[in-house]
């Protein structure tokens, strides 16, 4: 395999990803990514072994990204992992009021790959870590049911993404944090009331 480094590994990715957000992960073919990257086939599977190769990485970089939005919003909100629950609503707000926005690009891939697949479990793995990372919120929260409560917020991301994109408002975020609210409310009391 050539350099992960490498501008035309760099080229083919930046192109791979712009057409697999516009167009899904069926929607676009190799010979598509390779005209539009302008790099010979040659050089693509240099680089990517197979298109499935290609797939994940583009899973890799937007699981970067979106982790990395999750976690700086909640980080913004403060130190109370309450606040920071609420916080990466934020993120969300951002992530689904763009232009071109088409979804979770996990939950899109995962749609149009057969369970088993690479990019299927890839896309998998990423749901599965962001709902550890929440357990780890839910757990600093002090909540009750901490799994139940990081599965229940995991859900609400996820309705926001499905919902942003067939109608991109932000009101969609807005009512998924209002119902963060009670349920974080319900499941962490506040230790200064206690």
């Amino acid at each position: 395999m050539a350099d992960k480094r490498s501008p035309a590994r760099s080229r083919i990715l930046d192109t791979a990803t712009e057409l697999f957000n516009a167009h899904g992960v069926r929607g676009v073919g190799v010979d598509r990514i390779i005209a539009e990257s302008g790099v010979a086939k040659a050089t693509l599977y240099s680089h990517f072994r197979s298109k499935d190769d290609l797939v994940i990485a583009y899973l890799h970089g937007a699981d970067g990204l979106w982790r990395g939005a999750l976690r700086e919003a909640a980080t913004n909100a403060g130190p109370d992992p309450r606040e920071q629950m609420l916080g990466l609503f934020d993120a969300l707000r951002t992530a689904t009021i763009c232009d071109g926005f088409r979804g979770c690009a996990f939950i899109n891939t995962a749609s149009e790959t057969e369970p088993g697949t690479a990019p299927h479990a890839t896309s998998v793995e990423h749901k599965q870590a962001v709902r550890a990372w929440l357990r780890e919120l839910t757990v600093a929260a002090g909540a009750d049911d901490p799994v139940l409560l990081a599965q229940q917020l995991s859900v609400l991301i996820d309705g926001v993404m499905s919902a942003a994109a067939l109608e991109p408002t932000p009101e969609f975020t807005e009512a998924a944090r209002a119902a963060a609210r009670t349920l974080i409310s319900v499941a962490c009391p506040d230790p200064a009331l206690a």
